[in-house]
């Protein structure tokens, strides 16, 4: 209980050393003090420590900080009851196809009373924005769209009770040392990758509803209410007027203004979500989703700018084309949802592409329109040998992309295909939404680790309609390496495994290793003993 000021402490040491058969036990107690009792208070003001700002007992500000300890450990609990946060409409994903950049988006609702708007899923960025108080924004009738049966909404602060301006006091508000006053409404701009495409507004905070999957055997659904800051989108340009993302974005990444951090910074759920694309353009996503314990999973690298966190980078070891990897074509790459097909270093692109059209059994051509380079004729006597493309990440973990093609289509089905790979200008490759298709992808931001596993992006609530197993290594035992056109080379992958060491050598280390535990113990006991003599334990 909070108010008892007094309990005792046992902590016993034991140190058995294996093959010895001693072991020797010490137990100690000491005093336990009440963080805000008078005992810790004279120790903390004699050491000139929150002198000024001791809680008197049994007074409002006394009980606010014990509060205000309880609610941090019941969002702790909380997050532990739901597994899975998904919007309010449901956690199912949809990819439109030209009208809407081939982008995946789903539905989300908005504020008191709810408002409904279709956005874009973009691991690459943080920021959620809508259109909002329009100056400049993409047509929201679906009459624009072939695709929509019903018109896109435009958001407005003063339209629900829940929405207030974010001030640019806020530590959240970049924008804020440029402000005359403290007190005034904080304006963004965020600029994207694609040339002249942006977003700009103000910053507001209003209430995100989702609904949550509950961790036990009731599996029912419960409504969760969660504050979030986003962008009122008053002006956007370049590709978000042209039918990308025309009614919204949601940024998933690293920073704090991502939904994801909200939702767990509030406790609701784990620092963690998942996406899954399917091939017939539909897909899920969950918050709080941490995978399979049986997923492929690779670290996600720090930014090469400034060593920080700040995106999903990947580091790829070797590229594959069919069961040969190819040489000297690791790089670093970045796993972005928001970018709608792959992008890699032009060296290892022509790598890659050479070997590719060495194995395929189609005629190279070019289409009108598509931006590819390697493009092929499909003929009606036989079906195209079109080889797997697989990325290899290290300890050997394989991300084996199945469909690695862009079908062409026209008035009489599929004329041909194209490998749906390009050049990149940068050093850093991107790993597109093409690539993830058939994956179940887990973004795991406690470990900064990526997960990946083949799944046919059914509702997580039904394990039995979630294929859990990871893929298969399609990789042969010897995992040879080739050079395009050349014969194979011992592999540079993985690496040589060291020796074994002998039989003998093994004891021998074992025994110097129980021995230096041993001696780590005994001094920690020695030191532990002096300090604890007369000395209490604050809490």
């Amino acid at each position: 209980m909070a108010t008892r000021s007094l309990l005792v402490l046992t902590v016993v040491l034991a140190c058995v050393v294996a093959g010895v058969g001693n072991a020797a036990a010490v137990t100690l107690s000491s005093r336990l003090i009440h963080r805000f009792s008078d005992e810790a208070k004279m120790f903390r003001v004699s050491e000139h420590r929150f002198a000024s700002s001791w809680p008197r007992r049994s007074t409002v500000e006394y009980y606010e900080k014990l509060l205000a300890s309880d609610v941090q450990r019941q969002k702790m609990k909380l997050g532990s009851q739901f597994q899975f946060l998904f919007p309010s409409e449901g956690s199912q994903t949809v990819s439109l196809g030209n009208d809407f950049g081939w982008l995946h988006y789903t539905w989300i609702d908005i504020g008191t009373p709810n408002v409904s708007f279709l956005v874009a899923l973009d691991v690459g960025s943080d920021l959620l924005w809508v259109p909002c108080d329009c100056v400049q924004c993409a047509p929201l009738s679906s009459s624009y769209y072939s695709s929509l049966d019903r018109d896109l909404n435009e958001y407005t602060p003063s339209g629900s009770n829940t929405s207030k301006h974010l001030l640019c006091s806020h530590q959240l508000c970049e924008s804020g040392p440029n402000c005359e006053n403290p007190k005034q409404p904080c304006s963004y701009i965020v600029n994207y990758y694609t040339e002249n495409t942006s977003t700009s507004g103000l910053l507001v905070e209003d209430i995100l509803h989702l609904a949550a999957w509950r961790n036990d055997t009731s599996n029912t659904n419960n409504s969760v209410q969660a504050p979030v800051i986003f962008g009122c989108g008053m002006k956007q340009s370049g590709g978000y007027l042209d039918g990308v993302a025309p009614d919204g974005l949601m940024g998933l990444g690293l920073g704090e203004i991502s939904v994801p951090s909200f939702l767990a910074k509030a406790g609701i759920v784990r620092n963690s979500f998942s996406l899954c694309f399917n091939e017939n353009d539909s897909g899920r996503i969950f918050f709080g989703d941490l995978g399979p314990v049986n997923q492929h999973s690779t670290s996600f690298l720090p930014s090469p700018s400034n060593g920080n966190y700040d995106t999903y980078i990947v580091g790829v070891q070797a590229f594959c084309i069919g069961n040969s990897c190819i040489k000297e074509t690791n790089f670093k790459a970045l796993v972005d949802s928001g970018t709608s097909f792959t992008f890699i270093p032009e060296d290892v692109y022509e790598k890659v592409s050479l070997e590719f059209d060495k194995r395929v059994n189609a005629t190279k051509t070019s289409f009108d329109g598509y931006p590819w380079k390697y493009c092929y004729k499909t003929s009606s006597q036989a079906s195209p040998k079109i080889p797997s493309v697989t990325l290899v990440f290290p300890a050997n973990n394989s991300f084996v992309v199945y469909d690695p093609v862009f079908l062409v289509n026209s008035n009489e089905g599929v004329i041909g295909f194209c490998l749906a790979l390009q050049p990149g200008e940068e050093e850093i490759g991107i790993i597109g939404q093409n690539f993830m298709t058939g994956y179940r992808m887990v973004f795991d931001r406690e470990a900064l680790k990526l997960g990946w596993s083949r799944s046919n992006c059914q509702d997580l609530s039904d394990a039995k309609g979630m294929n859990l197993t990871p893929p298969p290594n399609p990789l042969p035992t010897n995992e040879q390496q080739s050079t395009p056109g050349d014969h194979a080379v011992a592999p540079a992958i993985a690496g040589r495994a060291p020796s074994k060491p002998s039989s003998a050598s093994s004891r021998i280390t074992e025994w110097r290793f129980y021995l230096l535990r041993l001696s780590l113990l005994l001094l920690k006991l020695h030191i532990v003993l002096d300090c604890l003599v007369g000395t209490s334990y604050f809490f």
